[in-house]
């Protein structure tokens, strides 16, 4: 993964840590989604364990969670710029 980034904060963090918060952001997304009111995540961080509770107005940013966990363990690549061509 790359240095610099959103990845970069997840640096160090064990791979099982990182699995287990994915599965924990993904339900709360799924139960959010589904209209449920307010849903809770678990994860690991350095310092030990944290919760967030997430409500629907904030959805978005546990979106975001998702794609940085799913970043960090490979799963998916950052968007790439859109290809150009130049004409000579």
């Amino acid at each position: 993964m790359s240095r610099y980034g959103p990845s970069s904060l997840l640096a160090g963090i064990p791979r099982e840590s990182l699995q287990v918060s994915l599965q924990n952001a993904q339900q709360a997304y799924l139960q959010l989604s589904s209209g449920g009111k307010v849903e809770t995540a678990t994860y690991t961080q350095g310092d030990g364990s944290k919760s967030i509770t997430y409500t629907r107005a904030n959805i978005a940013q546990l979106a975001n969670v998702i794609q940085m966990l799913q970043q960090q363990l490979g799963i998916t690549t950052r968007a790439r710029r859109p290809l150009t061509f130049r004409f000579k």
